[in-house]
């Protein structure tokens, strides 16, 4: 391994240390808020209708495989309009926007139709048709179970297309060098959500109390508000809508096709966390709530690893444009150090301040089914403090393959790492072994550490195993 003169690795470098640092930092702070956004609905729903919080995170099943779907179907419009302003020709970047726009809308009237209309057999399906014999029955109908989820995913389904539009905003505004201005909007959102929140969950303001189904009146009107919100800075701001010259014969196709490795992934990803909500369900309704608000904490902390995560990615392509092996092995191991101490730090405060956060996310008395909600989220923030080191681990090194145009191998192991390994993992020690959320815990560490560790490994061997070459 090539060294620094003082000692310290390559990769190490202070001055790639800080590059990374800043462009870490901003992006994570802007994803953040996408996060604080399910935080907020999950404390609020905590506080006044802790019982109602496994509604909400069964409805995000294909909810966010949608979301998924969409946000790596849609990142062309972010690639494409990077490549331009990279070479000084981002003014001709409406018709990249505009592409995207119209992709967005149908693609979100698509999604929002399939879900709706899907609710009913979905969760008929996982809840009645299929469900394990469990204690579950003897507290709640599993017909009401269905339904209550199926009436929050309908209304969450209404701000799909909103969803779809602001994504593409979003992307077009970052790529032009925009963040802060995307990152303001986004943190505004959460205020709005959280407003919401207090009144149609917690009866603020003289309203009925709606409980679970508030909380997704709130996601949806907030997400609306987002979406005008960055339209009229896209408009306003950019050249979205000006004229643009004659597109080149292959754009279109690459603009569809260069998200499609990420969208299988998020697929594979959300998909697989969501269904273990479902799995969660099938145990008792506590174990999903203790569950699930363990992994809303793991999702805040991933947002940490994300900001990390990108940041490798973009400095692993500008060396990987500049065909530089030595900077892009650098660019990788640095990224991945990176998600290590970060992991260890977060870890710390999770082990240290596990009573306080669950303190905080559900009333100190809050029980179901006779358990009691917040020592039972506090012992799961315990593990949860190593799990999330993984996390980060399986996204930073799939970020940086990725950056390297290696697509297919990442996709295939976050297939098979959350399907064929974390979801049976979760079932036999969650139901069969009888060990419950803290079953749970364990299968989601058994999935995320194979995921962490086959990434990594596979970014070490393609980059590391090739010769050195600087750029000429």
């Amino acid at each position: 391994m090539r060294t620094h003169r003082l000692g310290w690795p390559a990769w190490a470098r202070p001055a790639d240390i800080t590059d990374l640092l800043r462009l870490s930092i901003p992006i994570a702070f802007t994803r953040m808020s996408q996060m604080l956004m399910a935080v907020t609905d999950a404390i609020v729903l905590g506080q006044y209708a802790p019982g109602q919080l496994p509604y909400i995170l069964n409805s995000w099943l294909p909810m966010g495989v949608s979301l998924g779907l969409g946000l790596g179907v849609l990142l062309g419009v972010q690639v494409l309009t990077s490549e331009l302003l990279g070479i000084g020709r981002e003014k001709e970047s409406g018709r990249i926007f505009r592409r995207g726009l119209w992709t967005s809308v149908w693609l979100g009237f698509l999604l929002m139709g399939l879900v709706y209309f899907s609710a009913d057999a979905l969760f008929t399906w996982l809840f009645v048709d299929i469900a394990p014999p469990t204690d579950i029955e003897e507290i709640v109908d599993p017909h009401t179970v269905a339904g209550s989820v199926a009436s929050v995913t309908r209304i969450l389904s209404y701000g799909m297309v909103g969803f779809m539009i602001s994504t593409v905003c979003g992307y077009y505004l970052e790529a032009l060098r925009r963040p802060l201005l995307v990152s303001g909007v986004m943190y505004f959102g959460v205020f709005v959500n959280a407003i919401i929140d207090l009144a149609l969950v917690a009866g603020f303001w003289g309203f009925e109390p709606m409980g679970a189904e508030g909380v997704a009146w709130a996601t949806t009107g907030s997400r609306l508000f987002i979406t005008v919100l960055l339209l009229v800075a896209v408009v306003l701001l950019t050249p979205a809508l000006r004229k643009s010259p004659k597109a080149p014969a292959n754009e279109a196709r690459r603009q569809l096709s260069v998200g499609t490795g990420t969208a299988i992934s998020n697929v594979a990803e959300w998909g697989g966390f969501n269904l273990t909500f479902v799995i969660a369900t099938w145990i008792s309704l506590a174990a999903n709530s203790v569950y699930g608000y363990a992994i809303q904490i793991m999702g805040l902390c991933f947002m940490f690893y994300l900001g990390i995560a990108t940041a490798t990615s973009v400095r692993v392509a500008e060396a990987y444009g500049r065909r530089n092996l030595d900077e892009m092995r650098d660019a990788g191991r640095l990224g991945v150090a990176a998600t290590i101490l970060m992991g260890v730090g977060l870890g710390i405060i999770l082990i240290l301040f596990n009573d306080t956060l669950a303190g905080f996310l559900v009333k100190d008395d809050a029980m179901i089914g006779g358990v009691h909600l917040a020592t039972g989220i506090a012992a799961l923030l315990v593990m949860a403090s190593v799990v999330t080191v993984f996390d980060g681990l399986q996204a930073t090194a799939s970020f940086a393959l990725r950056a390297q145009e290696i697509v297919w191998s990442p996709s295939l192991i976050h297939i098979g790492s959350f399907f064929l390994v974390m979801l049976p993992a979760c079932y036999w020690l969650g139901i069969v072994e009888g060990r419950g959320a803290q079953g749970m815990m364990e299968g989601v560490f058994i999935g995320v550490f194979t995921a962490g560790i086959l990434q990594t490994m596979l970014l070490e061997w393609k980059t590391a195993r090739q010769p050195s070459r600087r750029a000429v």
